[in-house]
């Protein structure tokens, strides 16, 4: 008897294993095909019509739509615009976040396309053109896509799916909050808490059909710092009566790029910083009181980030007090590293090599870019990955890189996309323990 009760438990077990070892492969392909229509037009609509960060109105608003026709619990107004959808599946397990950024640039578009932007906002009081020059209607697109598959196939789904769509990546205007950081604080992680959270980025670089990844630092913290430099205003014929800040200001960023070349260990992690923008005087002939310049910090190595912070305001304030004049710094911290646990990318990379093939997973090295999906690293594991943008065949280096107005993207191959989550969230769920 107690064999054969055995027996009877062993056979459930295979079972179950065999269950869990179910390939759905063909069933996300033949579901992800035939959403794949419409998400190339959701996708070239939201290009047509981009908004800036915190500024996503109609974006929001067209996302909730397709969610709540999906019959998902959809929450709305969350860091301003963003939009959460939650698909629960049909049995215990997991809460997997998915997200996709949803904002746009100050960018004039000159690729010349049938849905290219002739939208203008204002920008920190200025009317500009606006653009996706960084493919974040790509990003929305797909996760759109993803959340009707995912709906299609509740029934197999062990878990519960948060689709986050969140604004302000790029980071919001002038004395706003806004982005990844908002999010958090106001609860997208914690109501249902998320086990595990993923998130991708199109690659303009990269050709359609790959996939790119990276263990541990990924992506560059990025830091803005401000310098203010006081020196005595005088006559540009009789400089030896004042003390001029431009002329300091050139040391201080000589210093700066000193910092770099020779105090940081370049063999552990890179560093860069750039100043971006200078301030100082209204004429010709006079000397300034006052100047300001400011730029970004990049580092990928969170103590190297604490001591290239202080490194700055020792070399700006020394410098200047050496030629008599004085420095403010300011630093402002946008993000932090983003970062791959290696544990998690080792058990997430068979679920990538499903969506494009082993010969298509591609081991990258990091980048001097920087997002603010790190920030959901400090609430739950972690892994962030790209996709390939580029048309087939095209020279990476003469493809225009993100930020720029001939920016460009062959949105034929987004299905990439949409597989990799599908069977990261299947994967995940059916591992979980």
């Amino acid at each position: 008897m107690k064999r054969a009760v055995s027996a009877f438990v062993l056979f459930l077990m295979v079972l179950k294993g065999s269950v869990f070892a179910i390939d759905l492969t063909e069933e996300i392909n033949a579901a992800t095909e035939k959403v794949m229509p419409k998400v190339i037009k959701w996708r070239r609509h939201i290009h047509q019509y981009p908004e800036l960060s915190n500024r996503e109105f109609k974006t929001a608003k067209y996302v909730e739509d397709h969610l709540r026709n999906l019959g998902l619990e959809v929450r709305t107004g969350i860091a301003k615009t963003g939009v959460v959808g939650i698909l629960r599946g049909s049995q215990p397990g997991p809460v997997i976040g998915l997200r996709a950024d949803m904002d746009a640039l100050p960018v004039k578009e000159r690729v010349d396309l049938p849905f290219a932007s002739r939208e203008t906002a204002e920008y920190n009081g200025q009317i500009v053109p606006v653009m996706h020059a960084c493919g974040h209607d790509a990003h929305v697109a797909i996760l759109m896509g993803t959340a009707e598959v995912l709906a299609s196939m509740k029934d197999k789904l062990k878990g519960t799916v948060v689709f986050i769509f969140q604004p302000a990546e790029e980071g919001p205007p002038a004395g706003e909050e806004g982005g990844a950081a908002l999010m958090i604080k106001e609860g997208v992680m914690d109501n249902p808490k998320i086990d595990v959270i993923f998130g991708l980025h199109i690659n303009s670089q990269t050709e359609i059909g790959k996939i790119k990844y990276k263990a541990g630092a990924v992506m560059a913290s990025s830091d803005w710092f401000s310098i203010k430099v006081k020196g005595k205003q005088t006559h540009g014929s009789q400089p030896w009566n004042g003390i001029d800040p431009i002329a300091i200001a050139s040391q201080i960023i000589n210093g700066l790029q000193m910092i770099v070349s020779r105090q940081s260990e370049l063999t552990k992690a890179p560093v860069v910083i750039t100043v971006g923008k200078i301030n100082a005087g209204v004429r010709e002939n006079i000397i300034p009181e006052e100047l300001t310049m400011s730029g970004t910090i990049r580092t990928l190595d969170s103590q190297m980030q604490k001591d290239v912070h202080e490194k700055i305001k020792l070399v700006t304030t020394k410098i200047a007090e050496s030629f008599g004049a004085s420095a403010e710094v300011s630093i402002d911290t946008k993000t932090l590293v983003t970062y791959n646990p290696p544990d998690l990318v080792q058990k997430v990379l068979p679920s990538l090599q499903k969506a494009v093939g082993k010969e298509n997973l591609i081991e990258t090295e990091w980048t001097t870019g920087a997002e603010d999906f790190s920030f959901y690293g400090t609430k739950a594991p972690a892994f962030f990955f790209f996709i390939g943008g580029m048309p087939k065949g095209q020279d990476p280096k003469k493809a225009p890189p993100h930020h720029t107005p001939d920016f460009y993207i062959d949105d034929s191959r987004l299905d990439v996309g949409i597989k990799a989550f599908c069977h990261l969230v299947f994967d995940y769920s059916n591992s979980w323990k």
